[in-house]
């Protein structure tokens, strides 16, 4: 393990076997998970001075280092040392000048007092939301443009996948909606997984019927607890769903025909991931990450356990796959990130630790992975392309709740950087990248937060390293 007492940088290290507590909060019903009280949750308008929360929110723990991350994060303006130092001597690189802060940061909040955000998605420059009110919201440039209701059952997944919206709910149920090609603001529901001609013929055999609990019977095809994550390969037109019911459903978009029903685990199923060619990967209550591989069989095809990747005590709670880089980042409810990288097989990278209590989210974005946990912050990390090491870049905080979703994508506004801070930049990193992400995290305090993070910010460590000959002058 790797620890820098001075400058209070994230750790990473090698995995040599976890034991820690059970985070047994997490198994429960997801409403549970948050217990500050009503101030906590108070809506916040969209305002962009909420970029940053008090550093005193964070409490310091002997493997924080000596001092908190967050004041050295490059985000959070108000509380940085070096914006109030009579001694500051500006950098080449400008790090604190309010252009850089433009391009990094809190852009805008989005707010509707109707309950805790559990789901987004986003295509374009349209946002979905999904939360326990059963709407299902639509926002474009920071507004709300569009929304639909389901009947019941909160909204705990959203898929999209062209004109097409796959809900996953909390009554088991996966809705389908689809966009007017007339009306982009109007969505109507199409169906549900299973089809109710499927479900009729399926239910006709008992073959079909699986037992779940003493004198309960149900079908093989059909979720009977609630959906906690889906995921969309969508080269092999297949839609993978996962369920508090321990099971894993494979599903075929073009006729919403369910291929396969496997029982994947001894617990609930937290998360499911699918991008790395014909594998799958599931994580659940029971401490568990497997790895699942499509093959053909006879005229269909079907997923067989490849390996068991982690068996440990604490809750599996996230999974993500970086397509680009061959990489799974899984993360548990001891506060820790896990990663396998795949050349001829997948192989244990190493261990992220960045949050104080259980990682709720992941999702990746380039060289650039975000981690959301119940501790209210998201942790930036990215990946050195030569070494395959990650970096702590910074610590995104504002939420007033735990941080339940994220979703991703490219900032499509990018304007080419200086020559001069180019060349800088080389000459800290060894290498260079003009690519910024618009990141949205939903929380459970019923607010999305919308941030702007490029892959050259400055992590905390070579920050601080940066200007410290400029800090001593007088």
């Amino acid at each position: 393990m790797r620890e820098d007492r001075g400058g209070g940088a994230m750790v990473m290290e090698r995995r040599n076997g976890l034991n820690r507590k059970r985070f047994g909060a997490y198994l429960q019903s997801d409403p549970a998970i948050y217990t500050g009280d009503d101030n906590d949750c108070s809506p916040r308008q969209s305002n962009a001075s909420a970029a940053t929360s008090p550093v005193n929110h964070y409490d310091k723990s002997p493997a924080s280092g000596d001092a908190s991350p967050y004041l050295m994060s490059p985000w959070n303006q108000s509380a940085s040392p070096y914006s109030k130092s009579p001694w500051i001597v500006r950098s080449g690189m400008n790090l604190y000048d309010d252009e850089f802060y433009a391009q990094n940061g809190l852009i805008g909040s989005l707010v509707r007092e109707e309950g805790h955000v559990y789901s987004l998605a986003v295509a374009g420059d349209l946002l979905y939301t999904g939360s326990d009110s059963k709407n299902i919201r639509v926002w474009k440039n920071l507004k709300e443009f569009t929304g639909f209701k389901s009947n019941s059952g909160l909204v705990k997944s959203i898929i999209l996948c062209g004109d097409k919206i796959f809900t996953g709910h909390q009554d088991g149920k996966i809705r389908i909606w689809k966009v007017s090609s007339k009306n982009p603001k109007s969505h109507s529901r199409i169906g549900s997984l299973p089809t109710l001609k499927e479900f009729v013929k399926s239910s006709m055999n008992p073959r079909n019927y699986v037992k779940v609990r003493r004198n309960r019977n149900v079908l093989r095809i059909k979720h009977f607890d609630a959906i906690s994550s889906m995921s969309l390969n969508e080269e092999l037109g297949l839609l993978y769903s996962g369920s508090w019911d321990k099971t894993m459903k494979v599903w075929r978009i073009a006729d919403s025909k369910c291929l396969e029903s496997i029982t994947a685990h001894d617990d609930a199923v937290n998360a499911v991931a699918s991008g790395l060619e014909s594998l799958v990967f599931t994580g659940s209550a029971d401490g568990t990450v497997k790895l699942w591989r499509r093959e053909l069989q006879g005229k269909g095809t079907k997923h067989f356990l490849v390996q068991v990747l982690l068996k440990q005590e604490n809750a599996i709670t996230a999974l993500a796959v970086n397509r680009s880089s061959a990489i799974l980042y899984c993360g548990s409810s001891d506060g820790v990130v896990n990663y396998w990288e795949s050349e001829k097989h997948l192989s244990h990278g190493g261990i992220l630790r960045g949050h104080k209590l259980a990682v709720l989210c992941l999702a990746t974005a380039g060289n650039l992975v975000f981690s959301g946990s119940a501790d209210k912050n998201i942790c930036v990390w990215r990946r050195e392309e030569n070494s395959g090491s990650h970096t702590c870049l910074s610590v995104l905080t504002g939420h007033s709740g735990p941080v339940k979703c994220l979703a991703v994508k490219e900032d499509e506004d990018e304007s080419p950087s200086p020559p001069e801070e180019e060349s800088n930049v080389k000459k800290l990193y060894g290498s260079y990248s003009n690519r910024r992400w618009i990141v949205y995290s939903g929380s459970l305090d019923r607010s999305v937060k919308v941030w702007r993070v490029s892959e050259n910010a400055p992590e905390l460590l070579k920050l601080r390293d940066a200007d410290r000959p400029y800090l001593s002058k007088k």
